[in-house]
C-alpha cells in the first residue's frame, strides 16, 4: 500500500497556522517553525498546504495571479524549498493545493485574453455571447451569489466565472491550457512536492453547449445550505463527463514520476455511485476524490453506520476510501457536532478505513469563532450574509501569550476567547486533553496495521452505538465501540483495551460486558 493510503493528511490554512514575521499572517517561514510539532509532538505522516501563491488575496489566494511563485505576504520560493526540505527530512510529505478552475482576473493570461477577441489567449477562458434577450447566456449561477457571467464592455462578451467575479474560469477544452496546467503541475513535481489537492476538481469541464441549468425548490439533495446556489440542479456548469478522459491523463502524468505522487480532488457530490466514477473504472484517475458525506451527517449511530456502509458499498473494486471532518471551508466539527462530541469525532475519523484528513486546531477541539461584523473578511460571507468562513480560520493558538504564540502584532483574525484556554502549550500538559486525545489515536493508528490498512465490517452493538472491526493478515484484530448517545450503553467485547476517549481506560482488560459512557468510544485489540 501507498504512503497516501496507510497516512494521516493534515491540512494547513498558512495565513493561520504561524506568522514567522510578525505581521499577523501566518506564512512559510512560520510553518517551518512548527514542523516538529506536526511530525514529532503529533505524528502525522502528510501536509496539505492552501494556497501560497501570487494573488491579490480577493479569495485569499484561491485567485491566483502566479501559479509557480509564492506570494510575498507568506515568503518566497526558497522558504517553499525549505519547508518542503524539513518536511522531507522527518518523513512528511507535501500535497500542494492546485487550483485549475479559475485563476485571478490579474492573472498575465486574463489579461490578455481580455485585451481582444483576436488575441491568442482569448479561447483560454469561457467567453459567450450575450443570451437572445441581450443578457447572460444562460442561467447559471455564482456559488459565491449572483449570477455567474460578467460584462467585458471593450469587447462585448461575457465571461464565465463559477465563483467570484475576479475568479474567470479557464476553458479546459482549449488543449493550450490543459499544456499550460499541466507545465505548473510538472514545476511544482520536479521540485519535490507529493502531490496535489484539486480545488472544485469537477467544475473544469462545463456543458459545452452551455445549456440552462433545471430549477429545484431550493435545498433538495443538498446537504449544505447554499443560498441562491442552492435553487438549480447543476447538471451543465460543472462535472460534464469529458472531465473523466481529463482525469486519466493527469493521472499518467503522476504516474510518470519515480516516487508516488497523489491527486486529491475537492468533489461535492452527495450520491456515492457519482462520487465514486471519479476514481476511474480501472482506479487511473483521481487517487482520492475527497468524501464529504460525514460533514453534515447526521450524529447518530445508525445514520453514521449507513454512510459508511454506503460508502464501502460504492467504491470501485480496489479504490481506497477517504474520511473528513472539518476544513477551511466548514464550521470546525466541535460546533457542529457539538462539544460532547468532540472526542468520539476524532476517534471515528482515525478508526476507520481509509485515508482521513485532519483540519489545524481540530486537534485542539476548537470550535468556531464569532468574528464581529467589522472584522469579517471572507467575500463568501460579504457577498452571502451566514455563509461566511471566517471563524473556522482563526489563527493557530500555541500558548498563553497575547498573540497565542501565533504572531508579535496583531492577527489578521480575532484569535477568541478559546485561544486562553485550548492553547497547544496547555493541552500538552493535560493527559486528558484533547490533543492528547489526537496524539495516542495517531500513534495507534500507526503502530496497529489493522487500523491503518486493514479492512472494514459492522459488528453487532446495541441502539445507539456504532461497531466495527478492523482486520489486516498477520496483525492482531481491532474492534471500535462508539457510544453516539447521551446515555451509558453496555456493549460486548472481549480483550485489551488499547485507548478510550476518556483517556483513563488503556491497558486494562475486558472479558465480555463493558458499560461505556456517555460520548465515550474504545479501541479493543484481540491479544
Amino acid at each position: 500500500m501507498e504512503w497516501w493510503q496507510t497516512g494521516v493528511i493534515y491540512q494547513i490554512y498558512p495565513r493561520s497556522f504561524q506568522d514567522g514575521n510578525g505581521d499577523g499572517v501566518g506564512d512559510l517561514t512560520g510553518i517551518l517553525g512548527r514542523v516538529d510539532y506536526l511530525s514529532e509532538t503529533l505524528g502525522v505522516d502528510a501536509v496539505w498546504l492552501s494556497p501560497f501563491y501570487r494573488s491579490p488575496m480577493d479569495d485569499f489566494g484561491y485567485d491566483i495571479s502566479d501559479y509557480c511563485d509564492v506570494d510575498p505576504l507568506f515568503g518566497g520560493l526558497d522558504d517553499f524549498d525549505r519547508l518542503l526540505e524539513a518536511f522531507h527530512d522527518r518523513g512528511v510529505r507535501v500535497i500542494v493545493d492546485l487550483v485549475p478552475n479559475h485563476t485571478s482576473d490579474r492573472h498575465p493570461w486574463f489579461l490578455e485574453s481580455r485585451s481582444g477577441r483576436d488575441h491568442p489567449r482569448r479561447e483560454w477562458y469561457v467567453w459567450a455571447d450575450p443570451g437572445p434577450d441581450g443578457g447572460p447566456p444562460n442561467n447559471w449561477l455564482a456559488a459565491f451569489g449572483g449570477v455567474a457571467w460578467e460584462w467585458d464592455e471593450s469587447t462585448g462578451q461575457y465571461y464565465l466565472h463559477s465563483f467570484l467575479r475576479s475568479q474567470p474560469d479557464l476553458n479546459w477544452r482549449n488543449p493550450e491550457v490543459e499544456a499550460a496546467m499541466f507545465d505548473v503541475m510538472r514545476f511544482w513535481l520536479e521540485r519535490g512536492v507529493d502531490g496535489f489537492r484539486l480545488d472544485v476538481a469537477h467544475f473544469v469541464m462545463k456543458d459545452p453547449d452551455l445549456r440552462d441549468n433545471p430549477v429545484i425548490e431550493p435545498g433538495v439533495g443538498a446537504f449544505k445550505d447554499m443560498a441562491e446556489y442552492g435553487t438549480q440542479d447543476h447538471l451543465y456548469d460543472k462535472g460534464h463527463p469529458d472531465v473523466h478522459p481529463l482525469f486519466r491523463r493527469m493521472r499518467a502524468l503522476l504516474d510518470g514520476y519515480r516516487s508516488p505522487r497523489v491527486a486529491i480532488g475537492e468533489i461535492h457530490i452527495d450520491d456515492y455511485r457519482q462520487w465514486a466514477a471519479y476514481y476511474g473504472a480501472d482506479r487511473d484517475e483521481l487517487h482520492l476524490p475527497f468524501n464529504f458525506r460525514l460533514l453534515y451527517a447526521d450524529w447518530q449511530a445508525d445514520a453514521i453506520g449507513a454512510l459508511v456502509d454506503e460508502l464501502e458499498a460504492a467504491l470501485p473494486t480496489g479504490a481506497w476510501p477517504n474520511y473528513v471532518l472539518g476544513n477551511h471551508d466548514e464550521p470546525r466539527l466541535a460546533t457542529r457536532f457539538g462539544p460532547e462530541n468532540r472526542r468520539l469525532a476524532a476517534m471515528l475519523l482515525l478508526t476507520l478505513r481509509g485515508t482521513p484528513t485532519l483540519y489545524y486546531g481540530d486537534e485542539l477541539g476548537l470550535f468556531e469563532v464569532e468574528i464581529p461584523p467589522d472584522r469579517q473578511v471572507d467575500p463568501w460571507g460579504l457577498q452571502v450574509p451566514g455563509l461566511g468562513r471566517d471563524g473556522c480560520r482563526t489563527p493557530m493558538p500555541w500558548d498563553g501569550t497575547p498573540g497565542a504564540g501565533f504572531t508579535r502584532g496583531e492577527p489578521w483574525l480575532p484569535l477568541g476567547p478559546q485561544a486562553a484556554a485550548m492553547h497547544v502549550a496547555a493541552q500538552l500538559e493535560d493527559p486528558g486533553s484533547v490533543l492528547n486525545l489526537y496524539r495516542a489515536l495517531l500513534g495507534l493508528r500507526r503502530g496497529m496495521p489493522s487500523l491503518h490498512r486493514g479492512g472494514y465490517r459492522r459488528i453487532e452493538a446495541p441502539a445507539g452505538v456504532l461497531g466495527y472491526r478492523r482486520e489486516a493478515p498477520g496483525a492482531a484484530p481491532v474492534a471500535v465501540m462508539l457510544n453516539f448517545t447521551g446515555e451509558g450503553q453496555v456493549v460486548e467485547a472481549a480483550g485489551e483495551i488499547a485507548l478510550s476517549t476518556t483517556m483513563n481506560r488503556t491497558g486494562t482488560r475486558s472479558a465480555g460486558s463493558i458499560i461505556l459512557a456517555p460520548h465515550e468510544g474504545i479501541v479493543i485489540v484481540d491479544r
